[in-house]
């Protein structure tokens, strides 16, 4: 199953699964998003990842005017210069979430704690893999009209990974590895809902 057929997926079982839902939203999002570190292979050494860029969207059901549910989804791609090489190598990853979603509302203004479970994809130059992933996310949310509301989030991503796993390896000869079991980032971001 290709990557980008996952959101499909799941947008088909949130529809199968919510008809009941008395409101939809979709939401693109942009963001910056802070990476932890690789080591290097050979030194051991924390080799600096890059921080960067995000983007995502995600589509939420709502029938409680508290809560909502919610399918996440979210890319970033970085860099990391190896000790092997000295190369600049790159690779990408792409969170997918399920959200339940807590609303706790003040007029027009919302803030939002969401806590999630899904997959964490990456791909390197070399390999790819999907490892399980959890997320959590503080956020607010400001209603401009019926239909549109301006987001900003603050969230959280560990995905439990392999230490040993040969990610960025080719040939037996690795140009990074992870640095523990749990790889963490967080990204900040905002967007604009989209409810019908």
């Amino acid at each position: 199953m290709k990557l980008y057929s996952l959101p499909m997926l799941f947008a088909s079982l949130v529809f199968a699964s919510n008809i009941s839902a008395t409101e939809y939203e979709f939401t693109p999002y942009i963001g910056y998003t802070y990476s932890d570190n690789l080591d290097g292979d050979i030194s051991g050494d924390n080799l600096s990842t890059s921080n960067d860029n995000s983007f995502g969207f995600s589509f939420a059901w709502q029938d409680d005017p508290n809560g909502q549910g919610m399918v996440f989804l979210n890319r970033v791609s970085h860099n990391y210069q190896s000790d092997l090489d000295n190369q600049t190598h790159s690779y990408d990853i792409t969170y997918v979430h399920f959200n339940g979603v807590a609303m706790l509302r003040q007029g027009n203004y919302v803030t939002t704690v969401s806590l999630g479970a899904g997959g964490a994809y990456f791909d390197t130059d070399n390999s790819s893999k999907m490892f399980p992933s959890l997320t959590a996310a503080v956020g607010t949310r400001y209603e401009i009209s019926d239909k549109l509301t301006f987001v900003t989030e603050l969230r959280s991503y560990a995905s439990l990974t392999n230490k040993a796993n040969d990610l960025f390896c080719q040939n037996s000869v690795c140009s990074a590895k992870f640095s523990s079991a749990i790889w963490l980032e967080t990204s900040i971001s905002m967007g604009i809902a989209y409810k019908w």
